[in-house]
């Protein structure tokens, strides 16, 4: 947990709660905490060496954002022969990569927002965008979490700033359409899919504030949908986490269009993981407490090692 990041510390609680759940299963676990301070090649040092020196067996991976989401963890773990949780180094950095996921999203026959690649000291690659995908649109950064640096824009007077705040995080930004409808967020564990999630924010979008505020956003588990609705999104969600091929667990963030139309938006490869997160919510509200679903995981990953070493 933890790692070099901008959601070190967002990290640092997901940890914390799964080291109290497995503890509480009768698990041995040692809390490894990478610094925030490390560069990426001496943040996979200091693990390598940290792993090897606990004699670790399974690493519960809860590291969000870079070196825990985009794969370079994941390469460690691999390099070491250990069982790990969550997706493999390539499914990870299809998961990061916001423009690479939308694409296999595409291919997969989904339906994602129209979007375009932009370079953020570029301006004409700007209006390029915006002569394809009119105002309001969402700019991003392309290999971010945790909604940092993603901004609506509804007029051109705010376009200048939504751009520095992206181009801050990341040199590829993203530029797509705002797409209206309800918000929903649905996890998979294993190859089932959970219960759909409704997120609705007090405020007109669902940004890093409104999400990480206690008391902006409320959370409807499970999401008041038809059973028709509640299939298609799930559907929807198990075909975004196989497209990337994903494994264990992840949480794909879509729209619900007035004409129930599930929009994927993009899938997280190791979602938060508190006790309080949306994953472990609509676990529980599938039967799958938050301590069982943290020993489930640890289990899948030392079953998938096994499976490849026989």
């Amino acid at each position: 947990m933890g790692g070099p990041s901008q959601e070190h510390a967002i990290s640092l609680k997901s940890g914390r709660g799964v080291v109290e759940a497995l503890t509480r299963r009768g698990w041995r676990v040692e809390a490894l905490v990478v610094p925030e301070s490390l560069a990426m090649e001496e943040a996979s040092a200091f693990t390598a060496r940290a792993l090897q020196r606990l004699g670790a067996e399974v690493a519960f991976i809860a590291l969000h954002g870079r070196f825990g989401e985009d794969g370079i963890v994941q390469q460690v773990c691999e390099a070491l022969h250990l069982a790990y949780t969550g997706s493999d180094p390539e499914a990870s950095r299809l998961g990061m990569d916001k423009i690479a996921s939308r694409r296999r999203f595409e291919e997969a026959g989904l339906r994602v927002p129209r979007w375009r690649s932009i370079d953020p000291q570029d301006p004409q690659t700007l209006h390029a965008a915006l002569a394809q995908i009119p105002l309001p649109v969402v700019i991003k950064p392309a290999d971010q979490g945790s909604s940092l640096g993603v901004s609506l824009v509804r007029e051109p007077r705010a376009l200048a700033e939504a751009l520095a705040q992206a181009g801050a995080f990341s040199r590829s930004v993203l530029i797509e359409e705002f797409v209206a409808g309800r918000e929903l967020t649905v996890g998979v564990v294993g190859d089932r899919a959970l219960p759909a999630v409704e997120i609705r924010a007090h405020q007109p979008f669902f940004d890093y504030t409104a999400k990480y505020t206690p008391g902006m956003t409320d959370y409807l588990v499970p999401a008041p949908l038809a059973p028709l609705l509640e299939r298609a999104v799930q559907e929807a969600a198990l075909a975004a986490h196989r497209a990337l091929g994903c494994r264990h667990l992840s949480r794909a963030d879509m729209i619900l269009t007035p004409d129930g139309v599930p929009v994927v938006l993009e899938l997280n490869t190791i979602p938060g993981f508190t006790p309080t997160s949306l994953l472990p919510k609509a676990a529980a509200c599938a039967g799958l407490s938050y301590d069982a679903l943290c020993e489930q995981l640890v289990l899948m990953a030392a079953h998938d090692l096994l499976q490849v070493a026989g």
